[in-house]
């Protein structure tokens, strides 16, 4: 998404849009923290015991009388394993429970929020980047917490306990431990904020590749029929080598941290036993200390070493949340006022007032507008492409919210009202009409939900739908491809009509609702429009002519205004007016009366 309005987040911003999934089931989060922590804690008791049952194994003495002391050790460690098993168990079942739901709460947002946004910003975004966008987003939060459970809760626990255990046995020793930690940590911490900027760029590049994909995917045909292939397997080469030059880059980065943590701990283990023989010798530390320090000092290595993966998870997560995150935090540009009301048609007048609307300042499209439509009133919009008709059918079902003016249906400001109810009480028909990749009959039933079966097909019959629907083997359980592919674009264009006679709302936009059926099929449903059209309020925009001629006002637009209004006759009258002119280039129209 390629916007000057997107906010800059941070891990903050981040960290709220995870709490808002969180916060319903914040017990289950709570208790798996609570149950990690006790396994955490009851894991370094184990060594101690163990200490203890060495020390009595090194002891001089009567098997017969020790072996009982060592099997009362082992009893006790079973019974700490047999704690940790039941914590850990538990708190398992709890935190799949707690990702999986909070994991669909994110996706659920992400989705609530994103297709709530205008159509500028998806005009201005790839499908392919924003599906993954939402995908690495709860993914990332499973990322998160368990670097949190798994690595960061048990690694805090592993270093307090250990540092207070070994000093109460040999101070030296844990001063050389804490040293240890410390240099490890601060490297991580600097290194891996260093690396940030370039785990954003290999995210930012993932993004990119995956747009890239989904476009020319979607675009497919065109790549056949205008022998692109080449040029696009370029295009698409250079987006990969570019991902893996940065990824290539950020897993040698990763490959440096773990070098230097690795050559830390060498240096560190011998300095350690060094001292630890010392003791030794002097009679000062036991065969069960010993291994007390060995197993604490491969915990903690291995956690330390874990140190720089926790680090650079939450960074990655912090990157691969915060593009959707942008999204989440960027307002949407149409929205309800506070106190919108419900917009209530009874007769369907639809007035503009003094209306205007540009992209930019140097992108004016409407200039000034005012028009009239009355109740049941069949208008045309007609003019040469770009004219703004178009725009004039967005700004009424307010695709887009006006620069200045006013635009109201039966008196009431539709700035005024909810996006809902305002669009609950219009029917459009567009140009290119786009399915879901459902049945038939989900298709047509999307524009009423709860109508019965009986009255889809009833609805398919009025649009000739059933003309194309019958020849098919699974007929109204025909699955229509992604975006309606299966179908032609005449027949998209019927199945769009049959939403729109279902749905019967009383004010009616057909956007070239006829662009895409040659003049047969043109001339089959130009009844079933009549019939939809009866007693609504209707506004039709067409480039052929010859379906606008028996409209009550035909509009001309030029420029983002009105430059001629009137009946067909009344326009054809005026010699060097713009519809007299279009009407002439077509020859009278397309399809003869």
């Amino acid at each position: 998404m390629n916007s000057p309005n997107v906010p800059k987040v941070g891990l903050s911003d981040v960290l709220k849009a995870f709490w808002q999934a969180i916060r319903p089931r914040q017990i289950s989060m709570y208790f798996a923290i609570f149950a990690y922590s006790v396994v955490s804690v009851l894991d370094l008791i184990v060594p101690l015991v163990y200490k203890q049952f060495f020390d009595v194994l090194a002891t001089e003495g009567n098997r017969n009388f020790l072996a009982p002391q060592l099997v009362k050790f082992l009893l006790i460690i079973l019974i700490i394993h047999g704690i940790v098993w039941i914590f850990f168990r538990t708190a398992m079942f709890v935190l799949n429970d707690f990702e999986s739901k909070t994991m669909a709460q994110l996706k659920q947002m992400s989705f609530d929020y994103m297709i709530n946004h205008s159509h500028s910003f998806f005009a201005n975004s790839f499908t392919g980047a924003l599906v993954q966008r939402v995908s690495r987003f709860s993914r990332s939060f499973e990322k998160l917490f368990d670097t949190l459970v798994f690595n960061i809760i048990p690694l805090f626990i592993n270093i307090v306990g250990v540092i207070i255990i070994v000093w109460f046995h040999e101070p030296i020793i844990s001063y050389i431990i804490c040293v240890w930690i410390v240099v490890i940590m601060i490297f991580n911490f600097f290194f891996s904020r260093w690396k940030l900027k370039y785990d954003l760029e290999s995210a930012k590049a993932d993004s990119a590749t995956t747009a890239l994909l989904a476009d020319a995917v979607t675009n497919q045909s065109a790549i056949t029929h205008f022998t692109n292939f080449y040029s696009e397997s370029l295009s698409f080469k250079d987006a990969t080598h570019n991902q893996a030059k940065i990824q290539r880059f950020t897993w040698n980065l990763g490959n440096i941290v773990d070098g230097v943590q690795g050559g830390l701990i060498v240096i560190v283990e011998f300095l350690i036993f060094y001292y630890a023989v010392q003791f030794w010798q002097r009679n000062l530390i036991t065969l069960g200390t010993f291994v007390l320090i060995q197993v604490y000092i491969l915990s903690i290595a291995h956690r330390l070493w874990d140190f720089g993966k926790i680090i650079r998870n939450l960074y990655e997560s912090l990157a691969d949340s915060k593009e959707m995150v942008e999204i989440l935090a960027t307002p949407h540009e149409v929205k309800n006022l506070p106190a919108a009301t419900i917009l209530e048609v009874q007769e369907g007048k639809v007035e503009f007032k003094e209306v205007s609307f540009s992209f930019n300042k140097t992108r004016g499209l409407i200039d000034n507008l005012n028009l009239s439509i009355g109740r049941g009133e069949k208008v045309a919009l007609i003019g040469p492409s770009g004219a703004g008709k178009s725009t004039i059918v967005k700004l009424l079902l307010r695709t887009y919210d006006l620069t200045s003016g006013s635009i109201l249906i039966d008196n009431q400001n539709i700035q005024r009202v909810t996006q809902e109810s305002l669009r609950q009480n219009i029917s459009l028909v567009p140009q290119d009409p786009v399915l879901f990749h459902r049945t038939l009959l989900e298709n047509i039933r999307y524009g009423r939900l709860d109508a019965t079966d009986i009255e889809v097909v009833e609805a398919a019959r009025l649009a000739h739908c059933d003309e194309f629907i019958e020849t098919l083997p699974l007929k109204y359980d025909t699955f229509v491809g992604e975006r309606g592919v299966k179908l032609s674009g005449g027949e998209r264009q019927r199945v769009a009509i049959a939403r729109a006679i279902l749905k019967n709302a009383p004010i009616l936009i057909l956007d070239e609702a006829t662009s895409s059926l040659d003049s047969y099929s043109e001339s089959l449903i130009q009844d079933a429009l009549e019939k939809l059209m009866k007693g609504k309020t209707s506004i039709v925009i067409a480039h052929r002519l010859s379906t606008v001629r028996k409209m009550d006002r035909i509009i001309v637009i030029e420029a983002g205004q009105i430059v001629e209004d009137g009946s067909h006759d009344d326009l054809l009258v005026k010699e060097k007016g713009l519809y007299k002119r279009l009407w002439s280039l077509q020859a009278g129209g397309f399809i003869s009366e």
